[in-house]
Formats: C-alpha cells, sequence, structure tokens
C-alpha cells in the first residue's frame, strides 16, 4: 500500500495553485491546519522536503516540483477514473459531438446518422463540418467526442476508415483544357486555384495551395466545387463529391504529367475511448461500417478517370 495517500497529494497541490495554506483552505473547504499537517505528514513519509518559506508565503523546493509534477499525474488519473465510473452509472450520454473533415463522404456520414438515430433517437447530435486542423483543434480542446479527419493528432491514436481521392479538375471549357496537351506546375499557377479555408482557429494550415498567382478561399467545400464548375478555377477536389458533375461533363480531369490524383487516409479519432458512453461507441461503429461499406471495389476505383 502506498504511504502518502492520494488526498494528501491533492492538498499539497491546492495550497501550490492558490499560494498558500489560507487561499487553499477556503478553495476546497478544509481548514489551514489539516493542509498543513497533510503536507508535513507527506514529508514525513517520505522523507524530502517539498515545500520552503519564503517570507509569509511558501513555494515548491525542487525535489516538490519533481514529486509535484508526478502526483498531478496520479490525480488526474483518479479524476478520470472517476469520471468513467459516473458515467458507467448514469448510463446514456445526452449528446454526442461529432466533427467531421468534408472530404469525408457525404453518403457513408447520412448513412452513419441514420443507423445511429434508429439505435439512440433521443441523444443529441452536433454535428461541426470542419476543414483540415479544425477537428484536430476541437480534440485537442476537449470539444468533440469523435474526430474524422485526414491529419494525425499527437497524443491520440485513430482508426482508418476510408481513403479519399482528390481529383485535379476544371470545368471543360476552361484554358487549361484549352491548351490540349499534358499539363505541369508552371501551366498551373498561372490561373486561379481555388482552395477551402482551414476551420482551425489558432493553428491554420494552407494544404495543396500551389502558390498560384490567383487564389480565391472558401469556407466550405460544396462552394469550391460550384465555383469550378462555373469556370471559376481550377481545384483538387473529393472524387466522392464530384462523381455525378465527371459523368454529366459539367467537370474534367486536368491531364496532370504528376499529381493529378491525391490520396488522404481519413481516419476517426475517440476523445477518450475508455470514457466513451454507449452512444459515442454506437457512432464511432456506424461510421466504421458506413465508411467501410462506401470504399470502392478493386477495380472501380478508376473506372470515371479513365473515361476521360
Amino acid at each position: 500500500m502506498s504511504r502518502v495517500t492520494l488526498a494528501q497529494w491533492q492538498m499539497l497541490a491546492a495550497v501550490v495553485d492558490h499560494g498558500g495554506f489560507a487561499r487553499a483552505a477556503e478553495a476546497i473547504h478544509k481548514s489551514p491546519s489539516t493542509l498543513n499537517h497533510a503536507v508535513h505528514k507527506l514529508e514525513e513519509l517520505l522523507g524530502v522536503q517539498v515545500l520552503e518559506p519564503v517570507g509569509r508565503q511558501v513555494r515548491l523546493t525542487e525535489a516538490g516540483e519533481l514529486l509535484l509534477r508526478r502526483a498531478r499525474q496520479l490525480i488526474e488519473s483518479a479524476a478520470a477514473l472517476e469520471d468513467v465510473a459516473g458515467r458507467l452509472a448514469e448510463g446514456l450520454e445526452a449528446e454526442v459531438v461529432l466533427a467531421v473533415d468534408q472530404v469525408f463522404p457525404s453518403d457513408a456520414l447520412a448513412l452513419a446518422l441514420d443507423d445511429f438515430s434508429e439505435a439512440y433517437p433521443y441523444v443529441r447530435v452536433q454535428l461541426h463540418e470542419t476543414v483540415l486542423n479544425g477537428g484536430i483543434e476541437m480534440l485537442y480542446d476537449g470539444s468533440a467526442d469523435l474526430v474524422i479527419s485526414g491529419l494525425s493528432a499527437q497524443g491520440f491514436l485513430g482508426e482508418p476508415l476510408v481513403t479519399v481521392r482528390f481529383v485535379a479538375v476544371a470545368h471543360p471549357d476552361h484554358a487549361l483544357h484549352g491548351l490540349d496537351r499534358m499539363l505541369d506546375l508552371r501551366d498551373l499557377v498561372q490561373h486561379r486555384q481555388l482552395v477551402v479555408r482551414d476551420s482551425a482557429l489558432r493553428q491554420s494550415m494552407d494544404a495543396g495551395w500551389l502558390k498560384a498567382e490567383q487564389r480565391w478561399t472558401v469556407s466550405h467545400l460544396e462552394t469550391s466545387i460550384d465555383m469550378v464548375e462555373r469556370g471559376l478555377g481550377f481545384a483538387w477536389l473529393p472524387e466522392t463529391r464530384i462523381q455525378g458533375a465527371l459523368a454529366a461533363g459539367r467537370l474534367k480531369p486536368l491531364p496532370l504529367t504528376a499529381g493529378g490524383v491525391r490520396e488522404i487516409p481519413v481516419q476517426l479519432i475517440h476523445r477518450d475511448r475508455d470514457r466513451a458512453g454507449p452512444a459515442t461507441r454506437a457512432m464511432a461503429e456506424a461510421l466504421l461500417r458506413e465508411a467501410r461499406g462506401c470504399a470502392p471495389e478493386a477495380g472501380e476505383e478508376d473506372s470515371i478517370l479513365s473515361k476521360e
């Protein structure tokens, strides 16, 4: 058994966080003498001084800083454990917050939400349509239960959902198609490129921009598709979103010598798999199932491009 209790570590942390015994006592509703006794007992049990006086205040010793830093991990783990138990006791969560990158196939998303609604009709769903770092930022903020993204998140493990193919396209009457030859980067940078703005508020990124002389930045993928169909520029667009436009001749793949098709692996990331409630787990299962069901079979993925 541990000689030092979790409560003693918590009281030490409170003293440090609130700048002294008196303020900490008010904050956690303990008497200053109780906190003082707990810290002195902790020092006695460990044989190490963790606090030292500085005037009328106290501060951590070098050893105290090291020990408290490690102890905070125990405190956070204990809080997480209690939260898991609370969720289990409560049963079903009232809401699931889902952040989905706009490149994720809309059919798979709609089918997954339909499946989920049949099983959990009274659970609210907050759907955030994100771009690039937007979903990852929500994951780091703890504001999304599930995130679908083509980017990796440091400190989190994701499950593969689907590989999204991006095709460089323009309207059939666009000047680039009028060149009637294979194209390279020098051709592209002379024309307007349409890109979708990163929805992250703090760490946005420019992904896919070729430093073209003209650039139009929009906030939603559907706006980009509409503008490209109107002949206002070229763009790399998800093949699943433009299959109809390709088949109808409203869009045409650009004949690039290289890079005409890009593949982005999209993954599903849990904010905290162990603390996820039954509704969040059911949502994740529905997304995995429908994404794999919507993935093209071998030989099908090149069918549209091979016709061009």
